[in-house]
């Protein structure tokens, strides 16, 4: 069976684009099942922003947490996204771990500390998705 990953990360701007993007083709390389917010997009009649599509995509980002085996969140450090981190503490109170990717030089102590194991986006080609080793931040941290 394979393992299910639900990829949390902003993807508002190049730099944001570029690491999603590594990230996906690294896990559907590896062969994982991946959601991306990014890749599926509620597609409705209602324009993007209007309170319709705000619950459709809060409604489907929240099931596919929740049929996610683990999170892989894509974190900027003190630059946090609200959507991402959101999307990180859901899965930690769903006790679904959360594997932090960290992409900043920095990191917010409830980050670091809520998830299961931090890690670089180099790190995420052979992190074993299977035995989940624990993997404690040391960087720069408040």
């Amino acid at each position: 069976m394979s393992i299910k990953i639900y990829l949390a990360s902003p993807f508002f701007n190049d730099e944001e684009l570029k690491n999603i993007e590594t990230a996906e083709k690294i896990l559907f390389e590896r062969g994982f099942e991946v959601f991306s917010p990014r890749l599926n997009e509620v597609r409705s009649e209602e324009t993007i922003g209007s309170p319709l599509w705000s619950k459709e995509t809060f409604m489907n980002d929240r099931r596919f947490i929740d049929w996610a085996d683990c999170v892989v969140m894509l974190y900027y450090g003190n630059y946090s996204d609200s959507g991402t981190a959101w999307e990180c503490g859901y899965a930690y109170g769903t006790n679904t771990p959360v594997v932090v990717v960290h992409l900043g030089e920095d990191s917010n102590l409830m980050i670091h500390e809520g998830c299961h194991t931090n890690i670089t986006l180099d790190e995420l080609k052979t992190y074993d998705f299977n035995k989940m080793p624990h993997k404690q931040y040391a960087g720069k941290m408040f």
